[in-house]
This record gives structure tokens, sequence and C-alpha cells, in this order.
């Protein structure tokens, strides 16, 4: 069974930062692509950041400047690392990723990530 497993999320202050991890289970096929979306409690789904055609990485407006989107092909991995954390960057954050051959789209379980003094 593929399964996205999403690790890093927490309880931090504003101002701190945090890094999300990604990892893809049970499958050898490598991502293809894949990004980083939150869910704030009444919200919808927005995308944070996404890896585009070619490599290219794109932002939210919220997230540019703060947040990095990274990808470890030999462990088949993708990363979040998100700095200066605000308030309102408090949401369940999910991780997706398309892989490789099959085509396949997955959603990571979600991590939470409250930002607080």
């Amino acid at each position: 069974q593929v399964q996205l497993v999403e690790s890093g999320g927490g309880l931090v202050q504003p101002g701190g930062s945090l890094r999300l991890s990604c990892v893809v289970s049970g499958s050898s096929f490598r991502i293809y692509t894949g990004g980083w979306y939150r869910q704030a409690p009444g919200k919808q789904r927005e995308v944070v950041a996404a890896f585009g055609s070619g490599g290219s990485t794109n932002y939210a407006g919220s997230a540019k400047g703060r947040f990095t989107i990274s990808r470890d092909n030999g462990k088949n991995a993708l990363y979040l690392q998100m700095n200066s954390l605000k308030p309102e960057d408090t949401a369940v954050y999910y991780c997706n990723a398309v892989l490789t051959w099959t085509g396949n789209e997955y959603w990571g379980q979600g991590t939470q990530v409250t930002v607080s003094s």
C-alpha cells in the first residue's frame, strides 16, 4: 500500500521555524512532482508550495520568502522548510505527490502546525 508519511509538525512560537518531511512508503516509483497544501479550520485547502514543470517551484503569496520546498530523489521525499512563522500559518499541512510511471496521485495524512505564543 502506497503512503505518503508526513512528519515535522508541532507547536512553535511566532518567528520560529519548522521543517516538514514527506516520504513515499510502499512504492519504488519515484516522485514525479508534488507540493504542500494546508487547511486551516473553517477554510478550504490551499496550495502553499509546489513543483512546477521542469523542476521550477511555485509559492503562495503568503509563503514567498519564508517557505522553501525541496526534494531528495534518493530518499524519495519532499520537504517544506518554514521560517518566520506567523499565527496565520496555523493549519494542517498535507503533502501531495504524483509518482512516475503510474501517474497516481497521493496525499499524506496531514500534520498539524500551530504557531502560537
